[in-house]
């Protein structure tokens, strides 16, 4: 999935296209983050001048929404909580050609946007990925870096390509990348749904490092450690399920071979030595446990060439799409 991370030092706002030929929207989830999206909306402003912000407010019960409109964004709601939710609704209404996301808690930093939309339009890319550098120790919840590097590595190693910070809610995309993803995910997992979307399509993505910081002062993380932890790895095991089905189906399956030989050995044995099966229950546990495991084999296989043939639709249908020229 990813070329390598870029550094962004060392460019210019002038250097490479004239980005004002581009329609550019800023999606912005927001629930409850009152003291922060004023200057979001206003970095974003001022970073990428004619961007479009679109902040759309998650059942926010503290004027999130009139704030956003005073600093000039425009506001839309999305009354289903859930930042998955969210971004589904924004990625199906919105019609542009390069697509900013971003969260509305102020803690990445806004004026890198305009370096990734240089990287996406100069390098041909339809995804880049912002991963997070600490500007201060405090930026990351205790257990969230080590937790972070921990999917990452498991994504990697499943999928078979690095990703160096999947739960980043800091992307620039193309418009055929937002218009080939299906965004089935309801809350936070929509980050490693988006990851795994670039992982199967192998669309062209590169990774671009970018500050982040803390909170601002009174303002509260919405996440759970241990609940979204537990959500994501079920995502990551659904998605393994679906996207590599011989790998999963074949664990599966190789544990109910293994199963049916240690408790088929014994009654092997005794059989060479006797001629004789007296553990007729174990014999025909044994039995099933090894067909089953077999069937679960064949599943697998049926399935992978299902999920071929459902990437190459997918595919196909991300071609149609204009790239960003």
């Amino acid at each position: 999935m990813i070329s390598g991370i870029e550094d962004q030092s060392g460019v210019s706002e002038t250097d490479g296209p004239d980005l004002s030929s581009y329609r550019i929207v800023a999606v912005v989830p927001c629930h409850n983050e009152a003291i922060a999206i004023e200057k979001v909306v206003q970095d974003l402003h001022q970073a990428v001048p004619g961007i479009i912000v679109y902040v759309y407010d998650n059942a926010s019960t503290d004027g999130t929404d009139k704030i956003a409109a005073e600093a000039g964004a425009i506001v839309r709601h999305e009354h289903v909580k859930g930042k998955g939710n969210v971004i589904r609704r924004a990625f199906a209404d919105l019609e542009a050609d390069i697509y900013v996301m971003i969260d509305g808690d102020d803690t990445y930093d806004a004026y890198a946007t305009p370096d990734m939309i240089r990287t996406l339009v100069e390098g041909h890319f339809d995804h880049v990925l912002g991963v997070r550098e600490q500007l201060v120790d405090s930026a990351y919840r205790p257990g969230h870096e080590a937790g972070n590097r921990a999917f990452n590595r498991l994504v990697s190693k499943v999928f078979g390509m690095p990703v160096t910070d999947m739960f980043s809610g800091f992307r620039v995309m193309s418009r055929r990348f937002v218009k080939s993803f299906p965004a089935a995910s309801r809350e936070f997992e929509i980050e490693t749904e988006l990851t795994v979307h670039c992982m199967s399509l192998r669309v062209p993505s590169v990774e671009r490092s970018v500050g982040f910081k803390d909170r601002p002062e009174g303002s509260e993380s919405k996440l759970n450690t241990y609940r979204d932890g537990f959500r994501i790895l079920q995502l990551i095991l659904q998605l393994v399920r679906l996207e590599r089905p011989v790998f999963y189906f074949g664990i599966l399956g190789t544990v109910l071979v293994l199963a049916g030989l240690v408790v088929g050995l014994p009654v092997v044995v005794q059989f060479a030595q006797t001629g004789l099966v007296p553990k007729f229950p174990s014999a025909f546990l044994a039995a099933s446990l090894v067909l089953l495991g077999s069937i679960v084999w064949m599943f697998g296989f049926v399935l992978d060439a299902i999920t071929k043939m459902r990437r190459e639709a997918a595919r196909l249908n991300y071609l149609r799409l204009r790239a960003v020229a």
